[in-house]
């Protein structure tokens, strides 16, 4: 078998590579989001989340992590920044149902930072706060988490659990080699690249940095499978990492990474382990 051509994905050769935003966040909230709801399942499941947990989603993205908590009876408010995209889709999943009552009453998406967010004067304090997108990802994006952290602080009870994300050893995650290619071609200028494997302490040292204390972690299964090669190519997209300024290169040698993991019937299916760490707030 050959990879799936991926002319859709490719630019003309010479010019520089616009990318359709509105189409990315879109690919995201319907492909490949979905791939981390045994991580959100998980953390719920274990700090028991319901009628009583006031939730604060920090890079909440297009708001699953947020709906999904919203449904076990969680007051949400979801806050990003620099993804308009992203959070108009979570404004849609989250706000008035079609026959005029609120999907999730009471949710708020906010852009901008953790203090945008603050309570109103008369509501209680967040008790739950999470930051589900995985360390490592991109250049810079722990330090920028750990500004949102200590950011959000004083809007927590004490003692409030801050759930940290990350993958999980690379031995144990077949996108490990799909990633590389970020990590070699993507350009960090225009918001790609930067990817990295894994350390054993990432999780722990950024609670640390923060002020944060450790308070129990776990590892959780999130293979992602994808219908066809199309499919993976554009949720592995959506996920910024792959933005170049040369597109059509990733493009083929994102294809290319994909193909040892296409299965007999088209499908394509990587296992990987995540990680989560549970912290407290002073």
């Amino acid at each position: 078998m050959t990879p799936t051509p991926v002319r859709q994905h490719l630019s003309h050769a010479g010019a520089v590579p616009r990318v359709d935003r509105g189409a990315r966040a879109r690919d995201w909230a319907e492909i490949q989001e979905r791939m981390l709801v045994p991580l959100y399942e998980a953390v719920y499941e274990r700090l028991e989340v319901d009628s009583g947990t006031r939730l604060l989603g920090l890079g909440c993205g297009t708001g699953l992590a947020l709906l999904m908590a919203a449904s076990r009876g969680a007051s949400v408010t979801g806050v990003d920044c620099g993804a308009c995209e992203r959070l108009a889709l979570a404004r849609e999943r989250l706000g008035p149902a079609p026959w005029g009552t609120r999907a999730c009453a009471g949710a708020r998406i906010v852009e901008g930072s953790p203090r945008d967010a603050a309570p109103a004067p008369d509501e209680p304090a967040y008790n739950l706060v999470t930051a589900f997108e995985p360390i490592g990802c991109a250049a810079g994006d722990a330090e920028t988490l750990e500004e949102q952290l200590v950011a959000a602080a004083p809007f927590t009870e004490h003692g409030t659990p801050v759930v940290l994300a990350g993958w999980g050893p690379p031995e144990r995650c077949s996108t490990a080699s799909v990633l590389r290619v970020a990590a070699k071609l993507a350009d960090p200028e225009r918001g790609g690249g930067g990817w990295r494997p894994a350390r054993r302490d990432d999780l722990e040292e950024a609670a640390q940095r923060c002020g944060l204390r450790p308070d129990g972690s776990g590892r959780v299964a999130c293979p992602f499978g994808y219908a066809d090669m199309d499919s993976a190519l554009r949720g592995m997209l959506s996920t910024g990492l792959f933005d170049a300024t040369d597109q059509e290169q990733v493009d083929k040698e994102l294809a290319e990474a994909l193909h040892p993991h296409r299965r007999a019937d088209g499908t394509v299916w990587m296992p990987n382990v995540f990680r989560y760490l549970i912290a407290r707030t002073p």
